[in-house]
């Protein structure tokens, strides 16, 4: 089995997709699967933490990160910035995990062009419908607030083509064991598994 880690998935959705939920089972389920902690500008949200969820800094922090290029990937999404830091793919790598990114489709298409190698999934929701009443669901938006986010959503879907995989998170459950089949096919790739097969062969 290959244990050196090193590999990059890149995860988007369109808001409201519930995308969050699923990496949160995925990540639980899963060995040596470590979450990228994005930096943002935007405010917590009432069940998210510091340095758990995202780190949280200024505009001006942000800003000042990107004149320094310590960014991997970064974009403006609905008003605020976020952005995946080059130390975070470094501290994966030295510690032998896998790196699992939660980036919309600006910063896919960053980390495409930086690194190849990252493995891209896009989720789908099952329907405009289904995605109007989850966003809903959440409360604290107003009707032009949905609409604009449903209006960036089909922009997003339309470019499902520039990922490796495409999952429907109709259900949940469903939804987990298809990006956990993505990420444990990755790991078995005959380029990740060459010491492995390499120490059955010497053993005949």
């Amino acid at each position: 089995m290959n244990d050196r880690g090193g590999l990059v998935f890149v995860v988007s959705a369109p808001s409201g997709a519930g995308k969050s939920s699923v990496l949160r089972r995925v990540l639980a389920e899963l060995s040596r699967l470590r979450f990228s902690v994005s930096h943002t500008t935007r405010r917590p949200r009432v069940d998210e933490e510091e340095g758990a969820d995202y780190s949280f800094v200024s505009r001006e922090r942000f800003e000042a990160m990107i004149r320094d290029d310590r960014f991997l990937e970064w974009a403006e999404v609905h008003g605020q910035l976020y952005g995946t830091s080059r130390e975070e793919i470094a501290r994966a790598t030295a510690d032998e995990v896998d790196l699992m990114l939660d980036v919309d489709v600006q910063g896919a298409a960053q980390v495409r062009r930086r690194m190849p190698s990252a493995i891209t999934v896009f989720i789908l929701p099952p329907s405009r419908a289904a995605l109007d009443a989850r966003l809903r669901g959440r409360g604290g938006q107003d009707d032009a607030d949905i609409e604009r986010r449903l209006g960036v959503a089909r922009e997003e879907i339309e470019r499902f083509r520039e990922y490796d995989y495409v999952v429907v998170n109709e259900r949940i459950e469903e939804c987990v064991e298809l990006v956990k089949s993505v990420i444990q096919a990755a790991r078995c790739r005959t380029t990740r598994m060459r010491d492995a097969a390499r120490g059955v062969i010497a053993t005949f």
